[in-house]
């Protein structure tokens, strides 16, 4: 037969989760066992516990309404199948760490892991191109080489705590409307491992580590960009105790080259092309960061603004072997001074073209010019 758990609380079925609430609060004052020893007090108080973990939770209240008894369906009758015991229902009412017994902290080790460390390199894009390892110095807590990560003195050994008998806690107790409360925190002499080490290391003074500049070797793999970082396992700060250390990440700062631009894996360059280079074509030595130097072919009837394209001469494709592009965008010079002789060629030239006229274009013609420059800009945030 199910239970009549609005009568246990004396609350009607359509009673508010306010009201159940303080029901159960005002009852529980009454019969707690601290306040209340007599044995018929303390099965009283299992019975309205119970009350109200079933009226407290809305899918277990609907079972009630429906006639069902969700304690046997769930095989736990009576005081215990949710809140575990007389700890729990204080920690519903004052929260984690409030109980009214023995407290419920698991003890902190002694040794615990290191946490990891950030560190910046400044790279160069070739060094990003090609790839590159890096010697750096880097400040971290390493292990103490006169203890070895003991945190003891020659041959002592750490012993139990005095103050809170090796729990890594202390409890404090304190009035209540329901009686007496048991709240448990770390123990401030063993910081809550249980330990103390009554014959320190002189040289770390019982951390089992101490501070110290290192250095380092990051190899920065071909490829990488601005923001990335290289995982360097096990390099970052031992642990309290000598506990394991933590990861090092050696992050990329990329500096920005002088003449060529980076758009992810292809770069960008301008190449002054003379007027009558690109009227006649010619051949351009262009530096590329891998290769070194490559010839780039300015086609004939070149116009400003054009772009010629170095295949797989660009940046590494991270982890890929492949490699992006080399974008050369080819501005055309016009020369501003010219002797007589070349006047007259230049006078020649023209009456040769008769059908070459200066005129006026579409808005949307001008704009195919400049892709380089607004490509530029974009990155200089202009």
């Amino acid at each position: 037969m199910a239970s009549d758990y609005y009568g246990i609380l004396g609350v009607g079925k359509n009673a508010s989760d306010q009201e159940i609430k303080r029901a159960y609060r005002k009852l529980a004052r009454e019969l707690h066992p601290d306040v209340n020893p007599d044995q018929q007090a303390q099965v009283r108080f299992r019975e309205i516990s119970t009350a109200y973990e079933v009226l407290s939770d809305p899918e277990k209240r609907r079972i009630v309404d429906l006639g069902g008894d969700p304690m046997e369906s769930a095989g736990a009758g009576g005081f215990g199948a949710g809140f575990g015991g007389f700890g729990d229902v204080f920690e519903a009412f004052f929260g984690a760490g409030a109980t009214g017994g023995a407290g419920g902290r698991r003890q902190r080790g002694r040794v615990q892991p290191g946490a990891d460390s950030l560190l910046r390199t400044r790279v160069t894009l070739a060094e990003c191109a090609t790839g590159v390892t890096k010697h750096l110095t880097v400040e971290t807590a390493i292990l103490c080489d006169n203890c070895t990560g003991s945190g003891t003195n020659g041959t002592s050994k750490p012993v139990r705590c005095d103050i809170c008998g090796g729990m890594g806690e202390v409890q404090t107790v304190q009035r209540s409307f329901l009686g007496q409360v048991m709240t448990a925190r770390p123990c401030p002499t063993c910081r809550g491992t249980g330990e103390v080490i009554p014959d320190p290391c002189t040289k770390c003074g019982g951390d089992g580590r101490v501070r110290a500049r290192r250095e380092i070797a990051a190899k920065i793999p071909a490829g990488v960009a601005a923001g990335m970082r290289v995982r360097l396992a096990a390099q970052g700060e031992v642990g309290p105790g000598g506990g394991p250390a933590g990861d090092l990440y050696v992050e990329v700062v990329e500096q920005p080259h002088d003449v060529f631009v980076r758009d992810g894996d292809d770069l960008h360059c301008t190449i002054r092309v003379p007027m009558v280079d690109a009227a006649l074509g010619a051949t351009v030595v262009v530096e590329t960061l891998i290769d070194g130097p490559t010839e780039l072919t300015i086609t004939p009837g070149t116009q400003p603004g054009d772009v010629s394209a170095l295949r797989g001469q660009g940046m590494p494709k991270l982890r890929a072997g492949t490699r992006g592009d080399l974008l050369a965008h080819l501005e055309v010079v016009v020369p501003t001074k010219l002797d007589h002789k070349q006047v007259e060629l230049l006078e020649a030239y023209k009456a040769s073209r008769d059908r070459d006229r200066s005129e006026v274009v579409s808005s949307q013609s001008a704009q195919q010019g400049g892709l380089f420059s607004r490509l530029r800009a974009s990155f200089s945030g202009r």
